[in-house]
């Protein structure tokens, strides 16, 4: 792993534009991380062992922390020229948090164009949802939910609307699904 971090570091130094780089990449560079963390646990500080692998992790968070950055300040720099980062380039993480600013900047685009052809700028600001509606899958008992009111028991197929923060990890437990709504 530290062969593919070093390169996608080096290629991203030498150009300007953002280098694709594969879409679990991420993941592996974090197991890889966590790997060197446990395996430096094991040793005794003293030996030569140690010592590589200590100066390896270092080498590694400043790789990763330039790479992260480098690639941040690309794509948002595109972005916020109104082009577009080709989704190919990104990792799964990448693509989700420029999938989130890329809004709030083109609200940024639509205020300075109509500032400059002389029109009241509106902003129009999109709320997030504060409850979700699920299915559930199993039965559960009764919870408290993030806004403290008590919500449930429940059983397969009932269906409710819960705040957003409890909803996903119930979602995320399997005993729930979320509901489409139009």
């Amino acid at each position: 792993m530290y062969d593919e971090l070093y390169e996608a570091w080096i290629k991203e130094r030498e150009t300007t534009e953002i280098q694709p780089l594969p879409k679990d990449f991420y993941i592996k560079l974090t197991g890889y991380m966590k790997k060197m963390r446990e395996e430096s646990r094991m040793l005794d500080e003293k030996t030569v062992r140690a010592k590589l692998l200590r100066r390896e992790s270092e080498n590694v968070k400043k790789m990763v922390e330039e790479l992260i950055q480098m690639r941040s300040e690309k794509a948002l720099g595109k972005t916020m020229d109104g082009k577009v980062v080709a989704k190919e380039a990104l990792t799964n993480e990448e693509e989700k948090l420029l999938g989130e600013v890329s809004p709030s900047l083109e609200s940024y685009q639509t205020l300075l164009k109509s500032i400059l052809n002389g029109r009241s700028p509106r902003i129009e600001v999109k709320e997030t949802p504060k409850t979700m509606i699920l299915r559930f899958t199993q039965e559960i008992p009764a919870i408290i939910g993030a806004d403290m009111k008590t919500y449930g028991p429940f059983k397969p197929e009932d269906i409710a609307s819960l705040p957003v923060e409890n909803a996903r990890i119930l979602i995320k437990q399997g005993v729930a699904v979320a509901v489409e709504t139009k």
